[in-house]
């Protein structure tokens, strides 16, 4: 029951939120931008939302594999593709990471590696993604005019680095009591591992650039939304808007992140002095493909071999 209530709760989130940015659309307007150019860009986005999941499986390996739970370069890829899939179609805004992580564990690298894998590059990518963001806000407090805005921002960005800071500073911690408690001791533990994977000399600076590299992927996704319609905003506004939108998507209080997303981006390009409706129309592009790429990921899971194995084979107690 609990879990029904959590998930109508999200759909009504996501509902509302939709209701309210799409107010700010017209429809027939954004169908009339749109050209024999606008596939080609549409097309460009796609690809390049393949390229950054295949980032991310780069960077995951190289998690992974402090984790305990070493994968290959194609299963790797596989699960990630699939966790789209999820992503869209499961009520979390993180439901492609507990597919992701039950097909790990599953494939014989246990519960406990398999939860830290997971666990630990949602950590590193937020702390990248609050560091993005950081580096940006000289140019970003130029480009917002809105006193709110900048407050928002900044709050915003402070609350993600505090939180990614303190998770590597809990993990230098060698309090005893911290390995007793349940809690503690499994987040400690994820702690540790971030703290080796990003300050280890060989992996540490790949993990980063990798992390990076996804952040910047998805500027350029939008960057391809926005030209698909001949939106007026150019690719350095484009940088400064997007990081903070995603950092608040994040935020599992919706379907995919729907509705929080087209709110939340109206509101940004609003306090930029930019078209809200402009904000809606390229927040509802790129979920749409996001959707797209999430549909190709449903066909690799209906023909894949975990699909056909599931039911045959135990799951275990997690650890």
């Amino acid at each position: 029951m609990r879990r029904i209530l959590l998930s109508a709760a999200k759909i009504i989130v996501s509902g509302a939120l939709l209701y309210l940015a799409l107010r700010k659309v017209n429809p027939s307007d954004l169908f009339s931008r749109f050209t024999v150019s606008s596939l080609y860009w549409i097309a460009l986005a796609i690809a390049v939302t393949f390229l950054q999941i295949f980032v991310g499986v780069l960077r995951w390996r190289e998690i992974s594999a402090q984790c305990g739970a070493p994968l290959e370069l194609g299963r790797a890829m596989r699960y990630n593709v699939i966790g789209t899939f999820f992503n869209q179609t499961l009520p979390s805004a993180i439901g492609g990471d507990a597919v992701r992580l039950w097909l790990v564990a599953r494939a014989g690298a246990g519960w406990r590696a398999a939860t830290y894998s997971i666990f630990v590059d949602r950590a590193i990518g937020l702390i990248a993604l609050a560091i993005v963001i950081v580096a940006s806000l000289p140019w970003s407090y130029r480009f917002i005019n809105d006193a709110q805005g900048r407050s928002a921002l900044l709050l915003l960005d402070l609350a993600a680095l505090a939180a990614g800071l303190g998770f590597l500073v809990f993990g230098a911690l060698n309090w005893p009591w911290l390995k007793r408690w349940w809690a503690t001791h499994h987040i400690h533990a994820c702690a540790v591992i971030a703290n080796r994977v990003i300050f280890n000399r060989s992996r540490g600076p790949i993990v980063t650039i990798l992390s990076l590299l996804v952040h910047v992927l998805t500027v350029v996704i939008a960057w391809c939304v926005v030209q698909s319609i001949a939106a007026p905003v150019n690719f350095g506004e484009t940088f400064l808007l997007i990081p903070p939108v995603m950092l608040i998507t994040m935020m599992p209080i919706s379907i995919a992140g729907w509705g929080v997303r087209e709110a939340t981006m109206g509101l940004a390009f609003g306090f930029a002095g930019l078209a809200a409706n402009e904000g809606v129309n390229i927040s509802l592009l790129y979920g749409a493909v996001s959707f797209i790429v999430g549909a190709f990921g449903g066909l690799v899971w209906i023909f894949s071999a975990e699909k056909a194995q599931q039911g045959s084979a135990p799951l275990g107690v997690p650890e």
